[in-house]
């Protein structure tokens, strides 16, 4: 008789590589860490701008984020930066509605006045005249946290294979039987969906009812300035959800905030994306665009209610969802890959996840 695996995990991006080293540790053995492309992380992981901040994608996500932020400092893949979402005087009411939402959130953020935003901003155009600041926002060290979770799966003999995309599912005797795009099958009790863009797509394989999870395309440039931004600078956010950017190695990286539908692809930007966020740039600070250096594209995959899908599903046996993380999967990754082990092998929460409610991921409330 093969062998067969305890769980297959679809994806090793950030989500798939931090899922299976945290199964390791919560004594899962047997585990196939399965990626479609050449190398782990090819996509949304390897493409992220990431940073931690507290409030970046809503209320129901920052207990993900303050619970994954020691694990993050702890292990040395912060450094602190700040951050300052800016707006004029028709954003009022959304300064004053991010002050309501996340009043009880335990976010740290301040309300500050033009003088104290173009302190921090060399150039701030005058009509940006308010703002929040959040002194505990940090670059995250994208690629380290990845090859972290990685090597933390390794030591357990969990080793990613890649090139095996998965092109069908079927579950008969107990076990799912999977078949790779080279015609391999190999043979697991558990399926867990760490599939990002591609996740409906593997739900779909097995039988499961689609979470509603739309790839969104966000595009980010790199672009030299006159003057060159100050390496100090915060990460800057438009309150009205139309721009960030942030200081870079001498350059800046800037991005639209664009959130265009798209099939799951390898995703490119769009000349009319990359002109959009230098248009956004110049209307803020007063400054010049010398040149666009690059330019890139990834794909955010949201669920219909914008929140992440963790658990096991509610119709389809063996079949467990850890997907729809949006563009805040890697400052939320310790917590989410904890979370998600414990709910996966039944075990009692610990220190980091025990203030989250994991009835606010799961896929039964899609019913």
């Amino acid at each position: 008789m093969s062998a067969i695996y305890d769980v297959a995990i679809i994806g090793a991006g950030m989500a798939g590589a931090s899922l299976a080293a945290e199964l390791a540790a919560h004594g899962v053995e047997a585990v196939a860490l399965l990626e479609a492309e050449d190398r782990p992380g090819y996509h949304a992981t390897g493409r992220s701008a990431a940073f931690w901040e507290e409030c970046y994608g809503g209320p129901d996500i920052t207990p993900l984020t303050l619970a994954s932020g020691d694990y993050l400092r702890r292990h040395g893949f912060l450094t602190r930066r700040g951050a300052l979402y800016v707006g004029r005087a028709e954003d009022e009411g959304a300064i004053a509605d991010f002050c309501t939402r996340f009043a009880d959130s335990g976010a740290t953020f301040t309300r500050v006045d033009r003088d104290a935003a173009a302190a921090q901003v060399p150039g701030l155009r005058p009509e940006w005249d308010r703002g929040i600041a959040q002194p505990d926002c940090a670059d995250i060290e994208v690629a380290g946290l990845h090859q972290h979770y990685l090597r933390r799966a390794a030591e357990a003999g969990i080793v990613p294979r890649c090139r095996s995309r998965v092109v069908a599912l079927e579950r008969g005797d107990g076990a799912w039987t999977l078949t790779l795009s080279d015609g391999e099958t190999i043979r697991s009790r558990t399926i867990a969906n760490a599939a990002g863009a591609w996740a409906d797509g593997i739900a779909a394989f097995a039988g499961a009812a689609p979470a509603g999870i739309v790839p969104l395309r966000r595009t980010v440039v790199q672009v030299r300035t006159d003057p060159p931004p100050q390496p100090d600078q915060p990460l800057v956010l438009d309150i009205s959800g139309g721009f960030y950017f942030r200081p870079e190695s001498g350059r800046l990286w800037l991005s639209p905030q664009d959130e265009t539908p798209s099939n799951a692809v390898d995703a490119a930007p769009e000349e009319w994306d990359v002109a959009l966020a230098v248009e956004r740039f110049t209307r803020v600070v007063d400054a010049q665009v010398l040149a666009v250096e690059r330019k890139w594209a990834g794909l955010r995959s949201f669920a219909r209610d914008r929140l992440p899908v963790y658990g096991f599903d509610t119709a389809v046996e063996g079949f467990f969802w850890f997907a729809g993380q949006g563009g805040y999967g890697i400052q939320t990754a310790p917590a989410a890959a904890r979370l998600a082990a414990q709910l996966f092998t039944e075990a009692e929460r610990d220190e980091m996840t025990r203030k989250l409610d994991p009835a606010r991921y799961s896929p039964a409330r899609f019913g």
